[in-house]
């Protein structure tokens, strides 16, 4: 079975790159590739993934200089070819600033930082990364943000559901978004979202943090599974 390369990019911040390493890392026939913020070069990799922390510091906004890093022309170049790149909080941050998707974050309803294990539902496992998950189902992710509450014009939100683009949404036990579930106040409870051609995902919850018992969820474990699966 062919070798996937999957690239992880470390901007000066992040502090989520190791663990995303080890979790992509974790399956037969794949390795991992750290990707400096200031390199030209993807170095073959198959997919690649933003992960979380604190990018620049956060300055501005958060991802908003991230953006401008020299590598983030050749993942919009790479996006634009149809291959896979997934953002994982603060990388979902830089995808919405870089224009891979639409809409933008701010700060969360109660201007409080949220840590912690929270319910999400799968509204769209027809994309390559939700594929090994049930329409509907609910997981078991870590959240820890300061800004991730979603925020788009209605024609946008419209959009992005005509089209199923919200592949996550904020929920309690039983899969109801209810605002008492919605902690961060995103719009229509999003809490991850695609491009039109289904090949990025950026979602805040962390996948990375729920891929193995030991730390008490492995629903994230899937989606990284689901996309290696959909490269070979």
């Amino acid at each position: 079975m062919a070798e996937v390369t999957i690239g992880v990019v470390v901007f000066p911040g992040s502090n989520c790159d190791a663990d995303t390493a080890h979790a992509a890392g974790s399956f037969s026939n794949t390795r991992v590739r750290m990707l400096w913020h200031n390199d030209h070069d993807l170095q073959g990799c198959d997919m690649v993934i933003l992960p979380g922390g604190f990018s620049y510091g956060d300055y501005l906004r958060a991802g908003s200089i991230a953006r401008f890093s020299p590598i983030m022309q050749e993942i919009i170049e790479f996006a634009g070819q149809g291959r896979p790149v997934l953002g994982i909080c603060n990388g979902f941050q830089v995808l919405l600033e870089s224009g891979l998707l639409e809409g933008a974050l701010t700060r969360n309803r109660k201007k409080k930082f949220i840590c912690r294990s929270m319910p999400v539902k799968v509204c769209n496992n027809r994309t390559i990364f939700t594929s090994r998950y049930r329409e509907g189902e609910v997981l078991n992710l870590p959240v820890a943000h300061g800004e991730g509450n979603y925020f788009a014009p209605p024609e946008t939100l419209q959009e992005l559901h005509a089209n199923g683009q919200v592949a996550f949404t904020y929920c309690d036990a039983q899969g109801n978004e209810t605002p008492e579930a919605n902690l961060n106040g995103s719009a229509d409870a999003i809490a991850g979202i695609t491009n039109k051609a289904g090949n990025v995902l950026g979602l805040m919850p962390h996948p990375e943090r729920a891929s193995d018992l030991l730390l008490g969820s492995e629903d994230g474990r899937r989606m990284f599974q689901a996309a290696i699966e959909s490269i070979k």
